[in-house]
């Protein structure tokens, strides 16, 4: 990991959960959700949560206000003020225009499909082209590249040093700030000290390590639990058509997700509250249990209208 997150364990445990509106919060979520919520609260910190709507285009109308209430049905209650990315413009476009004045920016007009045809790795073709910046994506100069970082759940991580060295985007030709570089300042300007998420953001730490040093500012901490998938490589996400968690009866998939998280639960809390099936799994939670993998199979099985899982071992 990058010298600035050696400071991150010093600095007040500072977490989040941050889902996209793109679809109501399925099993994989609840996993992400309920993860990181225990890690903070484990650790005494604070557990925010920030609704990534940045990219418009994506976002499904009345989303976002499902996942909070979905969160609140399974007593997953956050301690600040919900930010939205969208109302954030301002603040990704000032440190846009500082990158601009260090000349770390240039425009890029190649499309997806020539890139794709160059390897699949952009390889500064548009960088000394001197495209205007209207209507044109904008990348970052690669200054920092990460090629390797340690993961608290996955050990070391090491990422392709080509794709590491990569000028990425930043903003996207139709005006959209781009993902790797709002996350890293949302999660500067909220102080997250750690980030516990799904494995499938493995690779884009590392961009996002690289980002941290260039803005000169501490990295968090990262831990990347296993992925939820229905067969191997086939993760549960809104995109696959996962079906949604219930919140009319929150338990039995809670229960489950202290299960995969590796909790050993008993059936028995299934009679208890869930604001005390939470008080038991503050107790019995540990990064060290939870299984150092970046995916694990479930089966699905329908129990009235309620998607239940078992996991397949």
């Amino acid at each position: 990991m990058s010298d600035t997150a050696d400071t991150a364990s010093k600095r007040p445990y500072r977490g989040r959960f941050a889902p996209s509106p793109t679809g109501p919060l399925h099993f994989g979520s609840l996993v992400a959700a309920v993860g990181s919520y225990l890690d903070a609260k484990v650790n005494h910190g604070k557990w925010l949560v920030r609704i990534e709507d940045i990219d418009t285009t994506r976002v499904v109308a009345g989303a976002a206000s499902d996942i909070l209430k979905t969160l609140e049905a399974y007593g997953l209650y956050w301690d600040e003020s919900v930010i939205y990315q969208s109302q954030r413009q301002s603040l990704y476009q000032d440190v846009v225009t500082q990158l601009i004045e260090q000349q770390l920016i240039y425009a890029c007009h190649c499309s997806r499909k020539q890139i794709k045809a160059m390897g699949g790795i952009y390889q500064g073709h548009c960088k000394n082209r001197q495209y205007p910046f209207t209507d044109s994506a904008l990348r970052l100069t690669q200054c920092y590249a990460t090629s390797q970082y340690q993961d608290l759940l996955q050990g070391l991580i090491q990422i392709d040093p080509r794709l590491a060295q990569e000028d990425y985007l930043i903003k996207r030709s139709d005006g959209l700030f781009a993902y790797q570089l709002v996350v890293v300042v949302d999660d500067i300007a909220q102080n997250i000290s750690r980030v516990v998420r799904g494995a499938d953001l493995l690779d884009p730490t590392a961009r996002q390590l690289s980002l941290f040093q260039q803005l000169k500012q501490p990295s968090p901490e990262y831990a990347h639990l296993p992925l939820v998938v229905a067969k191997p490589g086939f993760k549960l996400s809104k995109q696959n058509y996962a079906p949604a968690i219930s919140t009319s009866s929150a338990k039995p998939a809670l229960l489950n997700a202290f299960e995969f998280l590796g909790l050993k639960p008993e059936k028995a809390l299934l009679s208890e509250s869930i604001e005390y099936m939470l008080a038991w799994a503050i107790t019995k939670f540990s990064l060290t249990t939870v299984p150092k993998a970046t995916e694990i199979q479930v089966s699905q099985h329908p129990v009235s209208q309620d998607p239940q899982f078992a996991i397949i071992k």
